[in-house]
């Protein structure tokens, strides 16, 4: 039997929650696409319910994983770093499946949110070097901002100029501008711009970008083009979060039927 095409995986383990790598590798398994996940950091739960254990994992285990021998890659999605070793051995990794070709790498640049960041200077340093070096990007407003080298983005308009900036072939930016009672992701390519947009959730649980960023991931590599691929993410993360009715965490198992089914809420709009 031939060995299916898998996805590596590079970010934070929660031992209880539905964050960082537990839903990217549950997405991704679920789409079905074998995966090796890289832990960057180990903690209890997520730090916004309190303070807890926190273990950096060593840069060789990503360095293991880079030169072991193995089946065909199809893609590698990176999140969270807890240090910037880990950084410099995830573009070791990338410049290998480079090397080898075919494999689609997206940068989920977790490094801060509405107006601070969370990692120190040497890690979102090294991980906006990362970013320029991937074929999908999906930062929040935030990180977009940082990204490009700007303080501030007003409107749409501006994350589209700032998106492109950063020369990758996709970017979509979470949280983008859109109607009281409405929230939009933006998908930029370096032709065209549109933003996906739905009714808005109040209180959304935490990891919705880790879902996003899985689901669009694992919709690309399954053949979608990318407006196809961000409707039934967009839609999915929609559901999934209407599921969770205002609880901290997503209902990944409860829910994993939203992966396939998307919404028909979506509205696509252009925007240049």
């Amino acid at each position: 039997m031939p060995v299916a095409p898998s996805v590596i995986v590079v970010n934070s383990l929660v031992a209880r929650g539905s964050v960082g790598g537990r839903a990217s590798c549950f997405v991704l398994e679920r789409l079905g696409f074998p995966v090796t996940f890289v832990p960057t950091v180990l903690l209890p739960w997520h730090p916004g319910h309190g303070p807890g254990t926190r273990i950096v994992v060593g840069p060789a285990l990503l360095a293991d994983v880079a030169g072991a021998p193995g089946g065909p890659v199809a893609g590698c999605l990176t999140g969270y770093f807890g240090d910037a070793s880990q950084v410099a051995a995830a573009e070791r990794l990338v410049a290998g499946l480079r090397a080898k070709g075919g494999a689609l790498v997206l940068c989920d640049p977790v490094v801060g949110d509405a107006g601070r960041f969370y990692v120190g200077e040497e890690v979102r340093t090294a991980v906006r070097a990362l970013a320029r070096r991937a074929d999908i990007v999906t930062p929040n407003r935030f990180e977009l901002a940082f990204l490009a080298g700007t303080e501030s983005l007003a409107d749409n308009a501006a994350l589209v100029a700032a998106a492109r900036s950063l020369g990758r072939p996709e970017v979509v930016v979470t949280s983008a501008f859109a109607a009281a009672g409405e929230t939009a992701n933006l998908l930029v390519t370096p032709d065209a711009a549109l933003a996906v947009v739905h009714r808005q959730v109040p209180r959304a649980p935490n990891g919705t970008g880790d879902l996003i960023a899985a689901l669009y991931l694992g919709r690309r590599l399954g053949g979608a083009a990318p407006q196809a691929a961000l409707v039934r993410a967009a839609g999915a993360t929609l559901r999934m979060v209407e599921m969770a009715d205002g609880a901290a965490e997503l209902p990944l198992a409860a829910g994993q039927a939203a992966f396939a089914e998307g919404d028909p809420a979506i509205r696509v709009e252009v925007i240049g």
